[in-house]
Order: C-alpha cells, then structure tokens, then sequence
C-alpha cells in the first residue's frame, strides 16, 4: 500500500462518498424503492425524500420507511449514524440498507453490524462519485440490511454482491 492510499484509508479528512448510481441501481433492484435517503445533500440524494445536515437525519424518525444510507464516515460519527440505523431497522415495517467500509475493528461493528439481517461484502472496489476517474475506493466495502420487516432476528444472509 503506498503512502497516498495509507493517508487516505486511516484520514477522517474525506468523510463523503457518493454513492455511485449503478451500484444505487442494483441494490433497489434488490432491496427498493427506496423511500428515504437520511444522510444526503441536495447534490447527492438519491431519493425524493432526504436529510441534510441541516436536517439531522439522526433527530429524525424513519418509521415506516424504506431507508437507503451512505452516513458520512467521519470517525465519532459513523458510530452514531451506524447505531440509528440499527435502531430504526428494529421497528416494525421499516428497512434501513447501509452501505459502510468494512471494519471488523471497530465497536460499532461488533455492536450493531453483527446483530444486522443480512451483509453483503461487496466484490472489489466501489469508485464512488467525485473520486477520479480509475481511482477506486481505498477501502472495501459492505451493504448491511435492519429489516424491521422480518420476525426472526439475527443474521440470516452473509453473502456478496458484484460492485457492477
């Protein structure tokens, strides 16, 4: 791993990725309509109804939604976003599909990532929007599902998905 992807990788400096549209595409093939987008700009949201900072997505109740979620992922702050996620997916007719880096290490992980419904890791490499073009992500990624929807609780899918 060179220096610029190291720096990349363990810096909060960049703490938005754009979700890139084909892989949005695929995954409300799967899991949409998507009904609410929660941590957006008006630039990036990828749904009619969406959440601005100015909004807080994390004040707000999701209930009854169909929740597609790109939290910022700015350490001390995707541990929040990551917990709401998983708080919100528990009520009753409400899904929450995130898509976060893969880190195992960290609390958030183990506390909420590993008591979700389903994981996808995805194969290779997103290249998020606003990234340069043949500049994929420095990090793998992973789309975790709270599905309020489903009696049974724990995880009942670990699989992968194709970034394309």
């Amino acid at each position: 791993m060179n220096k610029k992807t190291q720096k990349t990788l363990f810096s909060s400096k960049q703490t938005e990725w754009i979700t890139p549209q084909e892989f949005y595409i695929k995954l409300m093939t799967v899991f949409g309509p998507f009904t609410l987008d929660p941590a957006a700009t008006k630039e990036n949201s990828k749904c009619n109804k969406f959440f601005t900072i100015e909004d807080d997505g994390l004040k707000q109740s999701w209930e009854g939604e169909k929740i597609f979620c790109n939290p910022p992922y700015k350490r001390g702050i995707i541990n929040q976003w990551v917990k709401k996620c998983f708080e919100e997916g528990q009520k009753e007719k409400t899904l929450v599909v995130m898509l976060l880096s893969v880190r195992s290490d960290v609390k958030w992980f183990r506390e909420y990532v590993m008591n979700a419904d389903e994981i996808y890791f995805v194969n290779g490499r997103l290249k998020f929007g606003g990234q340069e073009k043949n500049n994929s992500a420095p990090f793998p990624s992973m789309i975790v599902v709270f599905d309020g929807f489903k009696k049974e609780k724990g995880i009942l899918a670990v699989g992968t998905i194709d970034r394309k």
